[in-house]
């Protein structure tokens, strides 16, 4: 048992040597030159994929590219026998490349199937490539069958059959109808995951004749039909037996239980339980269609688990759950409950997770000196575990030459004591049931002498106190060790020195004593090699005189002074900052060799300066604050910023703290608030002091946290009430050491810029974030769901790489990970990205309008295949635009509209129609890249609508009881215009309407006379057009009637005088008009006063204004123009007119109309009124005073009056007329008979009888005057029909009859007799 135990410890020992050794093998040079005379073992650099399927129309090319010195030659195997390549015309090998070119267009491809494999081979080894096994893709024809009609109870579940030829690779599977449209699916019917379409339930809307299978063969492109077939849904409830006996002849017959609701059962997978397998990485489809009436709902859980977070995703309207990227604890129960109102099922579905072989530690390439020992690892892993078999060469290990250096451990090989020429190629083989994996691994045995690659007399340039490294790159097998001289003096590593493992030199704190020439040594048992380097260590650059804080007054001057020291042999320039951006580019800042002055300095000018002292090695900064204030007296003495702290001194030193400890200043007679603690890192900013931390005014110690492979220096300011302290002297020196990096690059971003590019950016470090020299990135991405391995490559001093040639908006995952000298940073966030997109392909399918009403329309569309979008699908455009009316000529077409709706939308409305209209539209998708290709143009037409507001709607006044209202068409008909609907009603002085009138016109009318109205009195009109939708939008007038002159004229005859005022003119109609509903709504409050018109005689004038406030309170007042009398105010007894009397003729007044509150103050009043009286005229005779005139008008009255008489006696005695005789048979004229045909009175009326007279006003709509029977002469001696006859009888007393009102009634229709007629001359 002991002796096992020190067996074991002894093994375990060498392990442990070997080990180490093995961190000492030799790397192959990336330098070309030293690769160019290095023999090596061939090496497979490219191969076909391991199940390579072809096209048989195209000729077949299998990979096979390798690198080696000399140049490797190359043999195949095909189904693992010698495959000669010479002896067949149709198979070509490229030359220099183990590529094979078939020619097989007068071949069949099947001739060419089976595995193949490639041999690279020169003196060294022989590497091999993977089984690549060879197979022509298939799209066999559909197997002929005829296909039944299937006849289904309606609300059975119904399962209609695919089966597809089987092909290579299989086929992806769809259905469709005859206009190759893809049938609907729902969670009642969907496609599983085999091609079959589940019905859960049938409906009688199921019945089809063209349920049609399609396959896709994605690798030849072409698509095989399945016969239609046919489905027949019957409710045999409603059928009787012989209806449905000829309805099931020749037709199979699908379900024999009852059809109505049930609980829900499974159709796939059938029964309770079933099991799953599926391997690690790949993608989990479980699938649960159920039976059921109604349809059921299907759900998800895990048993005894979650669902994976971020990795689940549902289809198929929640029947298939799918998996990615599968993982071990993917494994277990997973349950699919199937749910309606009925009952529940459940199905459990058991998941077995296996695994391919996979790498844990892959064989890697070994360089080797004789007699060194180095090891080759093949770790794997799978499920079930991976055999791990071994060659060389391309032969078995077990059958290969027996080689006592070499020892097998299961997946380790151990090589120790290697001779020269025993360089091979070794091949592991790792594969289990779910696959294989194998690599290859030379072992190249090389006795080569020293090489140094860095180039010789390179000269190294430093400053004082910082770090130099010195290289010296060499190669050499066995590896060389470094040896480095100064001055021909051996350096040791130790002390100051430290020489790195690659060889490189490194002075820790480098002094202007360590300049001069450097010599590197390579050396091995073969040779040594020398080359010379020189070291130059510079004076640092540094600040003397820093500028200093001040407070200037404003339009001051400010001189911020920065004295710099340097090395001679480098350039300096000088950069002044402002709050850490460039100068404003103002004259008033003036740039000195050492000092910045600003002149008449402005509030703006207050900020944070910072001079900067550049060299091509280092630089210096110091920063001051500026800060302006007003003039104000000078501050109480001794109230100044305090003295800087004193005695710095770092203590507890720690790997990544240490503590600060400080003595502070003299206050100055305002208490210390706080210290500051700033740094600088002289390593990575020199001379740039940042803030670090800030403690308060009572502390004088404080623990800092620092990183690492910074060299910090402190100072402490001190803050009280009147400002920063100046710095303190800075704290000596203290260096952290080099650590491997503790974060990775931010913001890293991957984004397609082209569609065959992507971009990825990231956030670069800091220097003070590196932890570490050599900082670089290494950038790794791989396509996403894709197996292959990561593409990576290392950068320095960048923040972005373009990936090209990547495929269309494909995605990738990306990381990057920060690597230093001392290693790597953590391990990098998976970010996921995109390479470029590229505009849509196809244009939206079964775009569809339906039309809400005149304005708005719906429109339905169907999604584009997502393959077609070539991006990330943004939405859709819908553009219409409006080709013409349906009832007028348009002015000029309408521009087209543009909706856009995200996402994945297929519907969406059309506001803003105009009705009775035709438009067009059409719709396009659209990505990041821009907008695919237009469906063609939907034409669809808008219904009528309610038409538009009349247009130019006025009323204007006629006479004492009329108004005449006018419009015109609307300017939006909107359809065909059926009529107008005018409305009116009276509003009285305070505002309150009267009763409501309505009036329907017809479409051809634009005006209408309306009589019968009262006078003076203000009237509301509302005028709307109507078509068959409807009536438009009312417009609103209000119009006044002329005022009755009765009321408005005061005859007034001076003493002596008997003129009369002649009547004035009628007011000028108060008008306005509005778009507005049928309410009546007082103006508002702003302006209470309209329009305001006057009339004006001799003495007197008539005002009369619009008023919509109390009136109550509403004065006149006039005053002479042009003089200083006080204003004479007259009160308005609550109307809106008034007479102004006692004026003088000949002069003008200024008039106007106020209202006033309780005070006697005016809050309202109308602009004033420039009135002028006329003058009098002068005195004249008026002949209707004089005797003589009345003397001859009473003459000629008596004369008329005589002959009158002697008329009406001749007509009674001589029997001429028979009026006479009539008026006999009917003294009473209201009980004259009517005719029957005219409605006129016996035979008095003749064809003239229904002609209006000249003054009557009849309008349009048929209503008449009102209902007075005020006879005058006029009316009978004026009228166009009344005349005397040869014999001096009048017998035009009969032939005007007036027409009366319908509304009001019939009145009297007696006509007039000589004697009234006389009456009313007189």
């Amino acid at each position: 048992m002991d002796r096992k135990r020190n067996c074991t410890l002894c093994g375990g020992a060498v392990m442990m040597l070997l080990l180490g050794h093995m961190t000492t093998a030799l790397e192959v040079p990336l330098d070309p030159k030293v690769l160019e005379g290095l023999p090596q073992p061939p090496t497979i650099t490219h191969q076909s994929p391991k199940d390579y399927i072809i096209d048989p129309r195209e000729n077949i090319i299998i990979h096979c590219e390798a690198k080696g010195k000399p140049h490797p030659s190359f043999s195949w195997t095909r189904n693992s026998t010698h495959f000669d390549v010479e002896k067949d015309s149709k198979v070509i090998m490229k030359p220099n490349s183990g590529t094979l070119v078939i020619d097989i267009s007068d071949e069949k491809a099947e001739a060419y199937e089976g595995i193949y494999q490639c041999i690279a081979r020169n003196e060294h080894g022989s590497a091999v490539s993977n089984n690549i096994v060879i197979r022509q893709s298939r799209s066999p024809l559909w197997s002929k069958e005829k296909n039944e009609p299937i006849t289904v109870q309606r609300g059975m579940s119904l399962v209609l059959q695919c089966r597809p030829p089987a092909g290579l690779p299989p086929p992806i599977i769809f259905w469709m109808d005859n206009n190759f449209q893809r049938l609907p699916q729902s969670s009642r019917v969907s496609q599983a995951l085999n091609g079959d379409l589940y019905f859960s339930n049938v409906l009688m809307d199921d019945t089809r004749n063209d349920y049609i299978c399609y396959a896709r063969f994605p690798h030849t492109q072409t698509i095989q039909q399945k016969q239609p077939i046919t489905v027949n849904v019957l409710d045999i409830e409603a059928m009787n037996d012989t209806v449905l006996a000829a309805f099931l002849n020749g037709s199979d017959f699908w379900g024999d239980s009852p059809s109505g609701e049930r609980a829900p059962s499974f159709m796939h997978p059938p029964g309770t339980h079933s099991t799953a397998t599926v391997l690690k990485g790949d993608t989990l489809e479980l699938e649960c269609i159920a039976d059921g009436l109604p349809t059921p709902d299907i759900s998800w859980s895990k048993v005894n688990g979650e669902l994976p977070s971020g990795r689940f995703l549902f289809h198929s309207f929640q029947k298939t759950l799918k998996i990615t990227e599968v993982t071990d604890t993917d494994g277990g129960d997973y349950r699919c409950l199937a749910n309606n109102l009925l009952g529940s099922n459940h199905h459990i579905i058991t998941v077995v997770v296996k695994a391919a072989p996979f790498w844990i530690s892959a064989p890697q390439n070994l360089i080797l000196a004789p007699k060194e020992t180095g090891m080759l690892t093949c770790r794997v892993d799978g499920n079930p575990r991976p055999k791990v078999t071994w060659s060389v060469n391309g032969v078995a290990i077990e059958n290969s030459p027996k080689d006592p250096s070499r020892k097998i451990e299961d997946d380790v090989i151990i090589l120790s004591d290697v001779q020269t020429g025993s360089s091979a190629v070794y091949q592991c083989n790792a594969s289990n049931e779910y696959g294989y994996l194998l690599a290859n691994a030379f072992v190249s045995v090389l006795a080569e002498p020293p090489r140094v690659l860095t180039p010789p007399n390179h000269v190294y340039s430093v400053i004082t106190n910082s770090r130099a490294l010195l290289d010296c790159a060499s190669f050499g097998s066995p590896l060389p060790k470094i040896t480095w001289f100064k001055d021909s003096q051996s350096i040791l590593d130790g002390g100051s020195y430290i020489i790195h493992q690659n060889g490189t030199l490194e002075i820790n704190v480098a002094q202007p004593l360590n300049s001069g020439k450097y010599t590197c040594m390579a050396s091995n048992n073969l040779g040594n090699k020398e080359n010379h380097v020189y070291l130059e260590v510079k004076e640092p650059t540094r600040i003397l005189k820093q500028p200093e804080y001040k407070v200037v007054q404003r339009n001051g001057v400010a001189v911020f002074e920065c004295k710099v020291k340097h090395d001679p042999t480098l350039l300096p320039t000088m950069i002044w900052l402002k709050d850490n951006g460039e100068l404003p580019d103002d004259v008033r800042f003036e740039l000195g060799s050492d000092s910045l002055t600003i002149h008449d300095v402005r509030e703006d000018d207050k900020g944070t300066y910072t001079c900067i002292r550049n060299t091509t090695l280092d630089h210096d900064s110091a920063s001051a604050t500026l800060t302006v204030v007003e003039a104000t007296p000078t501050p109480p003495i001794g109230l100044e910023q305090p003295d800087p702290p004193t005695d710095l001194e770092l203590t507890d030193q720690r790997e990544h703290s240490v503590q600060l400890t400080w003595t502070p200043g003299d206050e100055h007679n305002s208490p210390i608030k706080s210290f500051l603690i700033q740094y600088e890192d002289s390593l990575h900013e020199r001379g740039i002091w940042a803030n670090m931390t800030e403690v308060s005014g009572t502390s004088t110690t404080a623990r800092l946290e620092l990183s690492p492979y910074v060299y910090y220096s402190f100072r402490v300011l001190a803050l009280n009430e009147v400002g920063l302290s100046e710095p303190s002297v800075p704290s000596r020196q203290y260096r952290t050491n080099p650590a491997q990096p503790d974060m990775n690059p931010s913001n890293v971003k991957a984004v397609g810029t082209s569609p065959d590019s992507m971009t990825i950016t990231w956030k670069e470090l800091t220097g003070l974030e590196s932890n570490g020299p050599g900082l670089q990135y290494k950038v790794s991405w791989r396509q996403k769901d894709v197996d292959q391995d990561w593409n990576s490559l290392t950068l320095a001093n960048v923040s972005q790489y373009v990936v090209t040639g990547t495929d269309t908006f494909v995605p990738y995952e990306v990381t990057v990970q920060a690597i230093n000298d001392y290693g790597l940073g953590p391990r990098p966030e998976v970010v996921l990205g995109y390479s470029g997109e590229d505009s849509p392909t196809v244009a939206p399918e079964n775009v569809q309008v339906s039309v809400q009403n005149g304005t708005v329309a719906e429109v339905h569309w169907d999604t584009v295949p997502l393959s077609t979008v070539r991006g990330r699908l943004k939405g859709y455009k819908v553009s219409y635009w409006k080709l013409r009316s349906l009832h007028k000529q348009d002015s000029e077409p309408e521009k087209p509209r543009v909706l856009i709706f995200s996402g994945n939308e297929t519907e969406g409305h059309l506001s803003g129609l105009h009705p009775y209209s035709q438009y067009s539209l059409n719709i396009r998708a659209f990505n990041g890249k821009g907008d695919g290709p237009s469906s063609s143009d939907q034409h669809f037409l808008t219904p009528e609508g309610v038409p538009g507001p009349p247009a130019e709607f006025k009323v204007r006044n006629m006479d004492l009881d009329s108004l005449i209202v006018e419009w015109a068409p609307p300017l939006e008909d909107n359809g065909h215009l059926t009529g107008y609907l005018l409305k009116y009603q009276p509003i009285n002085t305070t505002d309150e309407l009267g009763p409501l009138k309505e009036l329907f016109l017809l479409a051809n009318e634009t005006s209408i006379t309306l009589d019968n109205l009262k006078y003076s009195t203000r009237y509301k009109f509302y005028l709307n057009a109507m078509t068959v939708k409807g009536s438009g939008p009312t417009v609103t007038e209000e119009a006044v009637t002329v005022m009755d002159e009765a009321l408005i004229r005061h005859p007034a005859v001076k003493a002596g005088k008997g003129s009369v005022s002649p009547p004035p003119p009628p007011p000028t109609p108060l008008v306005t008009q509005s778009l507005q509903p049928l309410l009546h709504n007082a103006p508002p409050a702003g302006r209470m006063f309209g329009s305001v018109n006057s009339s004006v005689e001799e003495d007197h004038a008539m005002i009369c204004w619009e008023y919509s406030g109390p009136d109550r309170n509403v004065f006149v007042e006039y005053v002479v123009d042009n003089s200083k009398e006080p204003w004479k105010t007259e009160f308005v007894n609550g109307t809106r007119t008034y007479q102004i009397r006692g004026l003088k003729p000949g002069m003008s007044y200024r008039v106007r109309v106020v209202a006033k509150d309780h005070s006697d103050e005016t809050v309202h009043s109308t602009e004033e009124l420039l009135i002028t009286v006329p003058a009098m005229t002068s005195k004249q005779v008026d002949i209707a005073t004089q005797g003589w005139f009345i003397g001859l008008m009473c003459a000629i009255a008596l004369l008329i009056l005589v002959l009158l008489i002697v008329c009406f006696i001749k007509r009674n005695k001589g029997g001429k007329y028979p009026v006479k005789e009539k008026e006999d048979a009917h003294q009473d004229p209201e009980i004259q008979p009517m005719k029957e045909d005219d409605g006129t009175f016996g035979e008095y009326s003749d064809t003239e009888d229904h002609k209006p007279l000249k003054s009557s006003r009849t309008p349009s709509n048929g209503t008449a005057k009102k209902d007075d029977s005020d006879d005058s002469l006029v009316d009978y001696g004026e009228g166009g029909d009344g005349q005397f006859n040869e014999d001096g009888s009048f017998i035009g007393q009969y032939s005007g009859k007036k027409e009366k009102d319908t509304a009001e009634g019939n009145e009297s229709s007696e006509a007039p007799s000589p004697v009234n007629a006389m009456n009313s001359f007189v």
